[in-house]
């Protein structure tokens, strides 16, 4: 995503990509396949089991790109910064919110307005249906925005040490709140408290980027498969052990996931931007692609997956893997072009009215 507050890094769109693609895997293999139940012994499958995860990414990837901001270029003008936010999430987020109080018109009530605010919380109209459903994370995300440009003046005033303080701080009120709420898996799953530190994990990356990129560390081929292979192992063992997909509501490994996977998100961040390795032209300019129309590739694949579901059903060759392959390789394509319809349509018109936000 191009913008005028920082020099164009396509391996951001990369990952962006990479964490859209994960969602989307998670949601086609549950919805075609396994119901939303855990799979404890496919662990390895733990990318598509518990395919979420790629929530964690984004959630990383936001607070990176902005901290690198703040860092390269100063002060951010509160409100052009806010402006910009409300650009390129409330256009394609407002379309979504209409669609879902449209399906759920019977049941809409004038106060159900405010979700546009809340959508991760109660029984906001988005998370009525499975079309709908992937907000729920703009209003952690938007949150977020809301207080970024003042946990970036508290990094420059109070030094390295205050996001880990930050971090401590959340995890006592996490686990404070876990014994409180009766059924905890939901709060820590789609709440600004269960979510925030992985924001600021990603802010942390981005200290630590900028210091590799002075020092010249990670950039040994060998850091990207290791770090990839710690995302693999991580989210194998929460398959196997802890899975979210599990029924029981009281699990104390919860409390800690968001700030592990956060970890271990960070740690591929780093390790392929850092990398020396150079993908193929063809991948590149993929992947970019990817990342580009990610925002709504990740809000509106569900509506495709939805309506293949409905007119023809999954493709079926009698083949486990290779139906899973076919499935993804088509309503994948599918769902990318709706992705890339949608962006020149929603997104890109509001995009240029955005404004540079740092002095």
């Amino acid at each position: 995503m191009q913008s005028s507050n920082i020099q164009y890094l396509p391996r951001l769109d990369h990952l962006r990509g990479l964490a859209a693609m994960i969602v989307f895997t998670y949601h086609l293999y549950h919805h075609f396949y396994h119901n939303w139940q855990p799979n404890p012994d496919a662990w390895y499958l733990g990318l598509m089991v518990e395919g979420h995860t790629g929530v964690g990414l984004f959630f990383v990837l936001s607070g990176f790109i902005f901290m690198l901001i703040s860092l390269k270029n100063g002060e951010i003008r509160y409100g052009d910064f806010m402006r910009n936010r409300f650009l390129r999430i409330f256009p394609l987020f407002l379309f979504v919110f209409f669609v879902a109080i449209s399906i759920g018109r019977n049941n809409f009530g004038a106060a159900d307005v405010l979700y546009l605010f809340f959508s991760n919380l109660g029984q906001a109209p988005t998370s009525g249906s499975f079309i709908t459903g992937a907000a729920w994370t703009i209003s952690v995300e938007f949150t977020f925005y809301a207080i970024f440009p003042f946990l970036a003046m508290a990094v420059a005033d109070k030094g390295a040490t205050y996001l880990p303080r930050l971090v401590l701080i959340l995890l006592l009120f996490k686990l404070g709140a876990y014994f409180i709420n009766e059924a905890p898996k939901h709060m820590l799953y789609s709440t600004l408290l269960g979510r925030l530190d992985q924001f600021l994990i990603g802010m942390m990356a981005a200290m630590i980027y900028l210091r590799a990129q002075e020092k010249g560390w990670l950039q040994q081929w060998y850091w990207l498969p290791l770090s990839l292979l710690a995302v693999w192992a991580g989210v194998g063992v929460m398959a196997h052990f802890f899975s979210y997909q599990a029924q029981e509501q009281h699990e104390p490994w919860w409390v800690l996931w968001p700030t592990f996977e956060a970890l271990l998100w960070a740690g591929v961040c780093l390790a392929y931007l850092c990398t020396s390795l150079q993908l193929p032209r063809f991948l590149n300019a993929v992947l970019e692609l990817m990342g580009q129309v990610s925002y709504s590739w990740y809000l509106l694949h569900a509506l495709i997956l939805w309506l293949w579901s409905q007119l023809i059903g999954p493709i079926s060759v009698g083949s486990f893997g290779i139906d899973l392959l076919l499935n993804w390789l088509v309503i994948g394509s599918l769902s990318l072009a709706f992705a890339k319809l949608s962006y020149h349509t929603l997104e890109e018109p509001f995009l240029g009215m955005r404004r540079r936000y740092t002095s």
